[in-house]
Order: structure tokens, then sequence, then C-alpha cells
């Protein structure tokens, strides 16, 4: 008995030897490779206005670095450790999100962020990371599996947060909120009648929400406009201006590209938030088909291990964890990337590492550390 419970001290305090270097070296050079491109796509415009031409390379550079040692520190806790923070932590970023629409800044149409002067902080994609932590611990105590009941706390769990962030408006972060949470009930074990209840349910109030105008025609519009593209609405003719100049920028770029720092499209700033929401435009006008493909596989690679290390996890947790970055981090690529191709809505997501953003940077590579601790402890 005592060698028993010897054996699971250790387990619990010793981590494997199994340390995904593939996926931790890929966030790395996705990283680094992000605050590159975000200098490309800025650094002549910067120098015509008699800025430093450095300036978003070193701001993005300085959040990447963050980011890492973030990473690394997070990939030495246990992650079943995490269990005493998950409340905590879903808690304080219910209280940042309600913050934002008293102290908050106003940008773009929308209240989302907190300005702390050399940095602002959007708290909605903090909330994504903590939700996925916070759904994992429940469901990982619940090793019976998901009864009614337990799933009417996940959707209030998962819902106080998400009307929040829908007011601020966000809709892409909470698409990305309602995409997470599914799937990793899924996974949990939801009864197939449970999830086709809630399907019916969902999209039946999506339906009524606009119906009753819940949602503002122009919010509508604005996220279906990728499906009409001859919109009349002034507002809606501009955001698809700019897909249009979008998906000019990549089209421009050829097979090989016209060359790090040219490009008539990035070079003259026709593309809008070319750093943050349209960096994937810089990629493809700059380095061409070659090397947009060769970033679109590296960021399958980096989904391709969370995959792998969710299905290998040892206990429910860890799984669920994997699992649930594993969609947040693949459906962010997808919507990101689709968006500038004019195949998805623009919703302002960003291209995990590789768009200009001190924030998502933390997320992103803390979310990293997570999985690479559930890595470490395949062994045991």
């Amino acid at each position: 008995m005592t060698e028993t419970l010897n054996a699971r001290s250790v387990s619990l305090h010793r981590p494997s030897s199994h340390v995904d270097y593939g996926l931790a070296i890929g966030l790395i050079v996705l990283g680094m490779f992000g605050a590159f491109m975000s200098y490309s796509a800025t650094r002549v415009a910067l120098a015509n206005a008699g800025y430093n031409p450095h300036y978003y390379l070193e701001r993005q550079g300085f959040f990447v670095v963050l980011g890492i040692a973030a990473m690394g520190i997070v990939s030495l806790i246990d992650y079943r450790r995490l269990e005493i923070l998950a409340t905590p932590l879903y808690i304080g970023s219910f209280f940042a999100l309600a913050g934002v629409f008293v102290i908050g800044k106003s940008a773009l149409g929308a209240q989302r962020w907190y300005s702390l002067g050399f940095v602002q902080i959007q708290p909605s994609e903090f909330t994504v990371l903590f939700i996925i932590l916070a759904v994992a611990t429940f469901c990982g105590r619940r090793s019976e599996g998901l009864r009614m009941y337990d799933v009417v706390r996940l959707l209030i769990m998962a819902g106080a947060p998400l009307g929040l962030i829908v007011l601020q408006p966000d809709l892409g972060t909470s698409i990305i909120i309602v995409l997470v949470v599914a799937g990793m009930m899924v996974v949990a074990g939801i009864p197939p009648r449970f999830m086709t209840f809630l399907t019916i349910v969902g999209t039946a109030g999506l339906v009524a929400a606009v119906y009753l105008d819940l949602l503002k025609k122009y919010q509508v519009e604005r996220f279906t406009s990728f499906v009409n593209q001859n919109s009349n609405n002034p507002a809606i003719a501009a955001l698809l201006y700019e897909v249009h100049n979008a998906k000019s920028a990549i089209g421009a770029g050829g097979l090989w590209g016209a060359g790090v720092f040219n490009g008539l499209q990035t070079v003259l700033g026709f593309v809008p938030e070319q750093r943050t929401d349209f960096i994937f435009t810089a990629i493809g006008e700059q380095l061409g088909f070659v090397g947009s493909a060769s970033v679109i596989l590296l960021l399958a690679f980096i989904a391709w291990r969370m995959w792998v290390i969710g299905r290998h996890a040892k206990d429910t947790m860890g799984r669920l964890l994997s699992i649930g970055i594993f969609i947040f981090f693949s459906f962010s690529v997808f919507e990101n990337i689709g968006m500038t191709m004019g195949i998805m809505p623009v919703t302002g997501i960003p291209l995990p590492l590789l768009s200009y953003g001190g924030s998502a940077a933390l997320v992103f590579y803390s979310a990293g550390g997570l999985v690479l601790s559930v890595s470490r402890r395949l062994g045991n």
C-alpha cells in the first residue's frame, strides 16, 4: 500500500520526459515569424511618417519573449494542480468583462479593451482560455459522465461571460466560445440526444434574436457579408472593399511573392489593420503561395500536435484541456485566413501568434503551455 501511494505521489509531482518539442518549437518559430511580419507590414509606412520603423517589431518582440517565458512556466506546472485556480480565474474574467463597460476603452465601434499605457488588454481573449480550464475541471470531476443537470450548469457557466462578450460586441470571440464549449462537451461524453436538443434550441434562439432585432441589422449584414458581396449598405460596402483589397494583396504575391518589405498593397497601406486582422495578406503578397502554404503547414502541424496530445491524455481533464485549446487555435486560424480570402465573415479574430497583439500572444502561448503540460505527463 505504501509503495502504491508513493508511486502516485511521484506521478503527481514529477513530469515525465515526454516533452513535445515539435509543438514547443513550432509555437516559438510562429511567434517570432509573426513579430517579423508585423515589422515588414509597417516598416515603410512608419518610416515615411517619420516614426520609429521598428516600433511594432520591438513591442511584439517583447510580448513574444514574455509569452514564451509564460509557456515554459505553465508547461512545468502539473495541469491537474490548476483545478484550484479554475474558479477564481473564471470569476475574475467575468468581472474583467463587466468592468470593460465602465472603465474600458472603445475603438472601432466596440468596447473591449483596458488601456494600461504601454499595452491594451482585451479580457475576452483570456476569458476563452479560462472557460476552457473551467469546463475541463468541471467535466474532469465527473467520471460517470455528464447528466442533464451538469449540462445545464455548463451552459450557465459559458453563457454568463458569453452574454457580456456579445454586448461589447465581439461576435468572433462569442462564436469561438460556443464552438469550444460544444466540442468539449462532446468529448466529455454528453448524450447525443442532449446535443441534438441544444443544437435545435441554439438555432431557434439565433433565428429569434434576428427577427426580434436583438442583433442589430448591420451586425447581421456584417456577419453574412461574405455570402452576399453585393450589399448596398455603405458600411458593409466599405467592409467588402477592404476584403477585396485583402484578396488582391494575396493574389498579387503570385508563386514566390514580391519579397519582404515589398508589394504595393502592403507598402501603400491599401489593406486596413494589416498588422493585426489582415496579417495573412502581408504574408501572401510578400512571400507568395510558397510562403503562405509554408505558414499554413506550420499552423496545421501545431494543431495536429495539440490533437494528438489530447487523444493520448491519461485523464479527462488533460484530454479536454488539449482538445479545447485545439478547437480554439484551429478555428481562429480557419476564420482569420478565410476572412482574408472572402470565404468567412470579418470578425476580428486574430491569426494565432502571427497577428500583432500582446493579449493574444500571451493567451496562445499560455494555452500552448497547458498542452505541453499535458504532454509532459503522458507517461505518468
